[in-house]
């Protein structure tokens, strides 16, 4: 029987969620779509949100005039970083949800990494 592509990633998601849960870590989580991009600092035991930021945000509407490529996935893995850096997270495991890490999920990671996240 054939799937869907989302059904795909979201088992792929499963797979590294399920890793990322056995190690305690606290997670850095993506999520994009056509128009923009989510990022998510969840912590060790899956019950909170520490830190989250997007595209869809007023600030950084205000920023970008594009929601949905490269350049402004790397504001928001920047700005995740910092506002993760502020709540007092400095080591992240990086879940990219299934998505490959190429194009917008590899911009934020970078990004992250460059404003001093560690994953």
């Amino acid at each position: 029987m054939a799937t869907s592509k989302k059904e795909q990633r979201l088992r792929r998601a499963r797979q590294t969620r399920a890793r990322i849960a056995l190690q305690g870590a606290v997670r850095l989580t993506v999520y994009r779509s056509n128009l923009h991009i989510y990022a998510n600092v969840i912590s060790g035991d899956g019950t909170k949100v520490i830190a989250s930021a997007s595209t869809a945000e007023k600030e950084v509407r205000d920023q970008v005039k594009n929601g949905g490529n490269a350049e402004a996935a790397a504001l928001i893995g920047k700005r995740i970083a910092e506002k993760a850096k502020a709540a007092g997270v400095e080591k992240v495991a990086f879940d990219r949800a299934g998505y490959q890490y190429h194009g917008r999920i590899k911009a934020l990671a970078d990004a992250a990494r460059e404003a001093g996240l560690q994953f």
